[in-house]
């Protein structure tokens, strides 16, 4: 069985169709891998979604920062800012399907040597204990409560891991560092604001890759969502947002031997967020 792990779509399906046809795919073994960001920003997130959901068992998928958003629009808990291209979703007549769906989606992804989280993994978590963490959250996502817990979940603090957190802050942290963070302090401090080149970083922030004695780099972490980064790959992290929605590429990378596959991509939107 060969997996190939692909990027952020962000709404770019028609780049998605390119790619998957380019790969030497046998459906009745094989799996994809998508790191999340499914919808927003590109010119069919609608498409996008019911494309994934209709692969079935073929397709791994977790969730990211975008796809938390798109729930939120869509059931109306968030409005929609400026950039965002969620309207198809909204007005779709399969919405209820689509974002009951995405919902059941995990947070992290577990299987061999390979984890995959759609940002990264703070530095004190182990493979066992963000997998445990991240169950957690897909409890709250796929309980009665789930709308709930998506009107609690926006916000920055608190910006570090304990293990005494509770309630909504405990799976306020689990989310953003699974699916925003992109640096962090030796003691595992966000800072979710930063969005611009890994060498760039100050005040003792540093890529969440970069960090010295991960409890994580047993595995091999395949992630996305930092798109200036474009395609990283480490013996322990591959990074695979190489900029589809700002015109770049998509990439898809067979994870049993790191051979790469690629498509160039439109420019659709703006501002990485």
């Amino acid at each position: 069985m060969a997996i190939y792990a692909i990027g952020d779509l962000q709404g770019c399906l028609e780049p998605l169709e390119r790619l998957v046809d380019s790969l030497p795919l046998d459906p009745s073994r094989d799996r994809l891998w998508f790191v999340g960001d499914l919808a927003n920003r590109g010119p069919d997130s609608l498409g996008c979604l019911r494309y994934v959901k209709s692969l079935g068992s073929l397709a791994v998928t977790v969730l990211g920062n975008h796809d938390f958003h798109t729930l939120c629009v869509a059931e109306g808990i968030q409005k929609a800012r400026p950039r965002d291209t969620l309207q198809d979703v909204v007005a779709a007549q399969d919405r209820g399907d689509l974002v009951d769906w995405l919902r059941h989606r995990p947070l992290m992804h577990v299987e061999g040597p390979y984890a995959m989280v759609h940002a990264g993994l703070l530095p004190e978590w182990s493979i066992a204990k963000a997998r445990e963490l991240a169950g957690e959250v897909e409890a709250e996502l796929q309980g009665p409560g789930w709308r709930k817990f998506l009107q609690r979940l926006y916000g920055n603090e608190p910006v570090r891991w304990d293990d005494s957190l509770t309630g909504h802050d405990r799976l306020r942290v689990i989310v953003n560092a699974m699916t925003r963070m992109r640096v962090c302090t030796r003691d595992g401090v966000m800072d979710l604001s930063y969005h611009g080149e890994p060498g760039e970083t100050h005040g003792g922030r540093t890529p969440w890759f970069d960090l010295p004695a991960r409890a994580h780099a047993t595995h091999q972490v395949v992630c996305g969502h930092w798109s200036v980064v474009g395609l990283k790959l480490r013996p322990t992290v591959l990074s695979l947002d190489s900029g589809c929605v700002w015109g770049r590429a998509l990439t898809a990378i067979r994870l049993q031997d790191r051979q790469v596959f690629q498509v160039r991509c439109p420019e659709s939107a703006g501002q990485e967020d």
